[in-house]
C-alpha cells in the first residue's frame, strides 16, 4: 500500500468473514487491529485506539489484505463545500486582505486538487498551510480558531 499518512488515516477497512480464519496466524497487534476494523472507523482512529503508528498500521493492514482478511470500504469522499470555502475566504481575508482567494486557489492546486473536489480529510493541512501566510500572530490565532469551529461544525475530520 502506497499512501500518505493523511490518506491512510482517513481510510476505512472492514473484516472479511472467512471459514478458514484459524489458518492465519495473528499476533496480538494484528488481532487487536483486526478486531477494531468495523467498516466505519478510519484507520487513524484505529491507530490511536491500539497505540500504533501509521507506519505500523500500514504494514499490518497490508498483511491482513494479503491474506484476504480485510477489505477497504469504498466511500464517497466528503469534499469541502461552497459554504466552507466562502467562510474560509472571509476569515483569511480578515487576516491577509483581498489576496485571500488567490492564496486559497493556489494552495488547493499545490495540494493536487480543484476547489470543487478538495477532500475533507485534508482540510487541516490546507488550513495549516494557509495560516503560514498570516504574519501577525493575533490574526493567525483568530483565523485558526474560526476555522477549527467551522471544521467541527462541518464534521470534516473524524472525532
Amino acid at each position: 500500500m502506497d499512501f500518505s499518512s493523511s490518506e491512510l488515516s482517513a481510510m476505512v477497512f472492514k473484516r472479511v468473514v472467512r471459514q478458514d480464519i484459524e489458518e492465519f496466524p495473528l499476533d496480538p497487534q494484528m488481532l487487536s487491529v483486526f478486531m477494531e476494523l468495523d467498516g466505519k472507523t478510519p484507520l487513524g482512529r484505529v491507530a490511536q485506539k491500539t497505540g500504533l503508528t501509521m507506519s505500523s498500521m500500514r504494514e499490518l493492514i497490508a498483511k491482513l489484505m494479503q491474506n484476504g482478511l480485510v477489505q477497504k470500504v469504498v466511500q464517497g469522499i466528503a469534499a469541502l463545500d461552497k459554504d466552507f470555502f466562502d467562510y474560509l475566504v472571509v476569515h483569511l481575508s480578515l487576516a491577509v486582505g483581498p489576496i485571500a482567494q488567490v492564496l486559497i486557489e493556489e494552495e488547493v492546486a499545490s495540494l493536487g486538487y480543484k476547489l470543487s473536489q478538495f477532500p475533507g480529510h485534508r482540510v487541516a493541512e490546507l488550513i495549516d498551510n494557509l495560516a503560514r501566510e498570516i504574519r501577525r500572530e493575533e490574526k493567525k490565532d483568530a483565523f485558526l480558531k474560526a476555522m477549527a469551529i467551522k471544521i467541527r461544525e462541518k464534521k470534516y475530520l473524524p472525532t
